[in-house]
C-alpha cells in the first residue's frame, strides 16, 4: 500500500511556478475544510484532539486561519466563492445569543490571536466580509473586536494582534483609543536587538516567529496603516537588514530550517518572502525573493502533510502529535496560509514578473551573530550550528532550541521517552545519565558567546556538573568540543544527524571504536570521535515518529561511560546526500582542534550572543 500523495497533500501535482499556480493552491487547501463548517458558519472543528484552550476557541481558529490566504487571494482579484459562509459565521460567532458564539474575550486568550485574521480581512477586503452585512451584524462584530482590543495580550508577537484588529476597525470607521495601538507598537520595537533581529518578547530566543510574525506583521503595518512614517521606515529598514541573514535558514531546494517551536505551521516560514513583496521591499533582487518563495512552496508539495481528506495535519513532514505544542489544535496548521500574502499584488508587480533566480552559493561558513548561529551551505543541505538560545517551558524545548546543529534536509528528532536512556536518539545532542534510565541534555545556559564563525556555551545538566561546548564549522563537517567536569560517573551518548530508514533492512551500518555510520538509500550520516580515548560507535535506530520529516529514522552515535573528574570529548559530524561529495568528505575527516587555542580565542575576543544577553 502507498500513502497516496494526491490525497495526503492538496498541493501535490501543482507545479507552483506562477501566480496562477499559487492562486490554485489557496483553493486546493481551503476546499477540504468545507464539510467541517458548522451550519452557522462560525465553527470549524477538524478533529477530536484538544489544545490548552477551550473547544470554542479552537473552532474559531479553524474558522479564522484560512483567512490568511483567502484575504490576499481576494484582494488581488481572486474569486473566492464562499464569502457567504464567512459573513454568516462572523455575525453568528460574535453574537452572545447564538449557540455557536465564540465565547467572551479575556486577557491573554487564544481568541485574541485569531481575531487578527479577521482584522486583516476587514482592513483589506471589506467589500467581501463587511460591507454586505446588515447594521445589526456590524454592530455586534464591531463591539466584539472593541472588547478584544482592550484586553491584555501576551508580551511577544501577540502585541501585533491588537494592531491588526485596529487596522480593520479604522478601515470601516469604528473609533477606538489609538494610544493603546501606539503603546504596543513601541513595546514591539523594544524587542529589537539589531541587525534586523528581534527577540520574541523578553526571552532568550529568536526563532521563526521573527520572520513569520514580527517582520510579517510589521510589513503589513507599513502597507495598511495611515501615517506613522518614521516607524514604517524603521520597520522596513530592519526587514532589509534581516533578509541578509534569514536567507541562510533556507536550503537550495526550498526547505526551511526546522528550528524552534510551532513547526506545524509549515510553509508559514515562507511568509516573510511574501511580506517583502507586499511591502514592495526589494531587499534582494526580485528574482531571488521569488525563488526563495516558490521553492519553499514546491518543497512542501512533496510531503504527506494532510490527512486522507486533504485537511492539514498537526505535524511536520507527516501527521505527528509528538512534536506539537500544547497550543496546537487541529486548526492550528492553517497558519501556513500566511505564505499567500503576495497574492494581494497584481500580476504586473515585479515580484510576479521576475524570473526565478537560484539561491546564491555560499562556500564559506556564515556567522549569524545576533541569534548565535553559524550557517554552512553543503550539498543539498544547509546546516546551522546553534548556541545561545533556550526555552525551558514547553515539551521538547531542548530539542527545538538547544541542539548543537539543525538542518534543512534532516530536521530534528523529539525524544519520546525520558526514562529510557539506551533508546534515546540524541541527534546533534550530548545525552547524559547518572543512573542509566533518566537523562539530561543541553537545556538552559549559563553563558553563550561567538567569535567569527565559532560558538561557545556553558551549561549545567545538574547543579554539580558543568559542560563547556565549542562548535567549529569544517564544511561539510562540523566539530564539537565538550569539556565535562563531574563529581560522579556519567554515561554519555552523542548523536549525529538522523536520516530516513528504509524497509527490509536495506540500509547499511558501520560501527566500531570511535566511529559509526549509516548508509541509507539516499543519504549518509556519520559521527567520528576525535577524542584521545575513542568512544564506542553505534548505528542506532530511533524510536518511530520522533523525527520531524521521517516516521522511521536512523542515526549514528558515540557512547562512553565517563569517570568522575574532567573529561574532554571531541566529535566530528557529517551528513550528506549519497554521491561524490559525500565520498570525498568521508575520505577527508577534519583534524582535532587545539582546546587551549579555543580557550584563548574566546577569552580574548568572545562576544556574548545578543539574543542570550537578556538584561
Amino acid at each position: 500500500m502507498v500513502y497516496d500523495p494526491a490525497k495526503a497533500n492538496p498541493l501535490h501535482g501543482n507545479p507552483l511556478l506562477s501566480r496562477d499556480d499559487v492562486e490554485r493552491a489557496v483553493l486546493d487547501l481551503f476546499n477540504p475544510l468545507l464539510p467541517y463548517f458548522s451550519e452557522s458558519g462560525a465553527r470549524v472543528r477538524l478533529g477530536a484532539a484538544g489544545a490548552i484552550f477551550d473547544h470554542a476557541a479552537a473552532d474559531l481558529e479553524g474558522f479564522a486561519r484560512p483567512l490568511w490566504g483567502i484575504v490576499p487571494f481576494a484582494a488581488g482579484g481572486g474569486n473566492f466563492p464562499h464569502w457567504d459562509i464567512y459573513r454568516r459565521g462572523l455575525a453568528n460567532g460574535t453574537n452572545p445569543d447564538h449557540p455557536d458564539y465564540w465565547g467572551d474575550v479575556a486577557d491573554r486568550n487564544q481568541r485574541l490571536v485569531e481575531l487578527a485574521a479577521i482584522g486583516l480581512a476587514v482592513a483589506m477586503v471589506p467589500e467581501h466580509i463587511w460591507d454586505p452585512l446588515d447594521n445589526k451584524a456590524k454592530s455586534g462584530i464591531g463591539a466584539y473586536l472593541l472588547r478584544a482590543r482592550e484586553r491584555d495580550y501576551v508580551d511577544n508577537n501577540w502585541k501585533f494582534f491588537r494592531v491588526l484588529v485596529d487596522l480593520g476597525l479604522e478601515r470601516v470607521g469604528i473609533a477606538f483609543d489609538h494610544s493603546k495601538t501606539e503603546a504596543y507598537l513601541d513595546e514591539i520595537e523594544a524587542f529589537d536587538i539589531g541587525g534586523g533581529w528581534y527577540r520574541d518578547g523578553p526571552v532568550r530566543r529568536a526563532d521563526h516567529y521573527i520572520p513569520f510574525a514580527m517582520h510579517f506583521y510589521g510589513l503589513i503595518y507599513t502597507v495598511l496603516a495611515k501615517g506613522d512614517d518614521a516607524r514604517k521606515a524603521r520597520l522596513r529598514q530592519r526587514a532589509q537588514e534581516f533578509t541578509a541573514d534569514i536567507r541562510h535558514w533556507f536550503g537550495a531546494d526550498g526547505a526551511a530550517l526546522a528550528y524552534g517551536r510551532s513547526q506545524t505551521y509549515r510553509f508559514a516560514a515562507g511568509g516573510f518572502w511574501g511580506a517583502l513583496a507586499l511591502a514592495d521591499l526589494d531587499a534582494l533582487p526580485w528574482g531571488e525573493i521569488k525563488g526563495y518563495y516558490l521553492r519553499h512552496l514546491r518543497w512542501w508539495s512533496r510531503w504527506p502533510i494532510a490527512d486522507r481528506d486533504g485537511v492539514l495535519s498537526v505535524g511536520y513532514g507527516y501527521p505527528n502529535l509528538l512534536m506539537s505544542e500544547s497550543y496546537n489544535s487541529p486548526g492550528s496548521p492553517y497558519w501556513a496560509m500566511k505564505v499567500f500574502l503576495p497574492l494581494a499584488l497584481g500580476a504586473d508587480h515585479p515580484f510576479w514578473q521576475a524570473e526565478e533566480i537560484e539561491a546564491p552559493i555560499f562556500d564559506e561558513p556564515i556567522a549569524l551573530e545576533k541569534p548565535g548561529m553559524v550557517a554552512m551551505h553543503t550539498s543539498g543541505n544547509t546546516v546551522i550550528l546553534a548556541s545561545g538560545q533556550e526555552h525551558d517551558k514547553m515539551r521538547g524545548s531542548h530539542e527545538k532550541y538547544s541542539k548543537f546543529a539543525y538542518s534543512t534536509r534532516y530536521a530534528f528528532n523529539i525524544e519520546a521517552n525520558d526514562r529510557h536512556f539506551d533508546a534515546a536518539g540524541f541527534d546533534n545532542m550530548l545525552g547524559l545519565s547518572d543512573d542509566g534510565v533518566h537523562f539530561r541534555m543541553r537545556e538552559t545556559l549559563e553563558e553563550a558567546m561567538i567569535v567569527a564563525d565559532r560558538l561557545y556555551s556553558r551549561w549545567k545538566p545538574w547543579p554539580d556538573v558543568t559542560v563547556e561546548t565549542w562548535l567549529i564549522p569544517a564544511n561539510p563537517w562540523h566539530i564539537r568540543v565538550h569539556r565535562l567536569v563531574t563529581p560522579r560517573s556519567l554515561m554519555t551518548t552523542e548523536g549525529g544527524f538522523a536520516i530516513s530508514r528504509a524497509d527490509f533492512g536495506r540500509d547499511r551500518q558501520e560501527e566500531g571504536p570511535g566511529r559509526a555510520t549509516w548508509l541509507g538509500q539516499t543519504d549518509v550520516s556519520t559521527i567520528l570521535d576525535l577524542s584521545e580515548t575513542p568512544r564506542d560507535g553505534r548505528a542506532h535506530a530511533a524510536i518511530a515518529n520522533t523525527n520531524l520529516l521521517h516516521a522511521r529514522a536512523i542515526l549514528p552515535q558515540l557512547r562512553a561511560t565517563l569517570s568522575a573528574g574532567e573529561t574532554v570529548l571531541i566529535t566530528a559530524v557529517l551528513a550528506l546526500p549519497l554521491g561524490g561529495d559525500a565520498d570525498k568528505a568521508l575520505a577527508a575527516p577534519p583534524s582535532r582542534p587545539d582546546l587551549a587555542s579555543l580557550e584563548r580565542l574566546f577569552r580574548d575576543e568572545g562576544r556574548r550572543i545578543a539574543v542570550f544577553d537578556l538584561t
